[in-house]
Formats: structure tokens, C-alpha cells, sequence
């Protein structure tokens, strides 16, 4: 719906410029007032036209009602930045990256790992979802590893923070076969 009501915005700006266009050249006469009036009246007294222009400005009619009644911020899509936690004492505030460094501190103790990469993901009621990019060598046997990580970061996302992780998601991302590969 939001490239909808962008799309109707574009349009109904586009109209009302023609529209602010054509009253600037009538007031600073390069078009004759006369001639414009007899064009408009012409346009909507004959038959074909004036459907036309009907058509139009029922159209920029509901443009305008669509674009005074559609609301700007798109409450679905918006995520939070950082997570808002409120107690007694008053509020906290931990960042993405706080637990990105959390969850890649976890990823560093696990031997076998080569490179990783975190992502975070929050939701307005403070859900935190994460994604982990591993590199890991061929020695690694990737299921054990991967149920290790997930809970272990689940316990220290709790742990310093207090928040629940809805999730953790690994992604083995390449496999490398000696310790110079993954250095590079």
C-alpha cells in the first residue's frame, strides 16, 4: 500500500503543478484569458470533453482525499534500533550493536570457526531475532556446532541482557579447507 499512496501522490502533484503552471502564465498574460476561457468553456459544454474532464477531477478529487486521509509512516514495516527496556528506575537502552557484539564474542570461543557475521533484528516489542554468516573448517561437524552456538548465544543474550531471543539462525556460508582460506 505504501507505493500505492506514493505512486497517487506523484500523480496528484503532477496535476496540480499543470494546473499551478497554466494559472501563472494566465496571470502574467502570455496566455490570452479570453482564449483560455473560450477553450475551457468549449471543453466543458461538448460532449467528449467534458467526460474527460469529469473523469479528472473526480480522479484528483480522490487523490486528494486518499493522500489527507493515508497515514505517512507505515507502522508494519517499522523496526526499532535499539531496545527499549523500562523499570521502575526509569528506562534502558541497549543497542543493536551492543548484542551484535554479544553474539559475535559467543561465536569466537567456538574452535573451528573462521569468519562470521551477525545481524540483529528487533521488532517493536523488543523480539530479538538473530542471524549468524559462519565460515567454519572442513574439521567441524556443523549440526553439533550449530546447536552448541545457538543456545549459548540464547544464554548470553539473556544473561547480559535480559532479553529473550525468539531465535538464532546459522548459516553455514563456505567451508574452508585449511587455516590460510579463511584468512583471506
Amino acid at each position: 500500500m505504501k507505493s500505492l499512496s506514493k505512486l497517487v501522490l506523484v500523480i496528484f502533484s503532477v496535476i496540480i503543478l499543470v494546473i499551478g503552471v497554466l494559472i501563472n502564465l494566465l496571470v502574467i498574460n502570455w496566455v490570452d484569458f479570453n482564449t483560455a476561457s473560450n477553450f475551457m468553456q468549449k471543453a466543458l459544454t461538448q460532449e467528449p470533453t467534458n467526460k474527460i474532464v469529469l473523469g479528472i477531477t473526480e480522479v484528483c478529487m480522490l487523490f486528494a482525499i486518499i493522500c489527507i486521509f493515508s497515514d505517512s509512516s507505515d507502522k508494519k514495516e517499522k523496526v526499532s534500533k535499539d531496545v527499549l527496556m523500562q523499570n521502575d528506575n526509569g528506562k534502558l537502552m541497549i543497542s543493536r550493536d551492543t548484542i551484535e557484539n554479544i553474539v559475535t564474542n559467543v561465536v569466537k570461543e567456538f574452535q573451528g570457526v573462521k569468519d562470521s557475521n551477525t545481524k540483529i533484528a528487533l521488532d517493536n516489542q523488543n523480539n530479538v531475532a538473530v542471524l549468524v554468516d559462519l565460515t567454519v573448517t572442513k574439521s567441524v561437524i556443523i549440526k553439533e556446532l550449530t546447536v552448541n552456538m545457538q543456545n549459548r548465544i540464547k544464554e548470553a543474550i539473556k544473561k547480559t541482557s535480559d532479553l529473550d531471543v525468539n531465535e538464532v539462525n546459522v548459516r553455514i556460508k563456505n567451508i574452508v579447507t585449511s587455516d590460510s582460506e579463511g584468512d583471506e
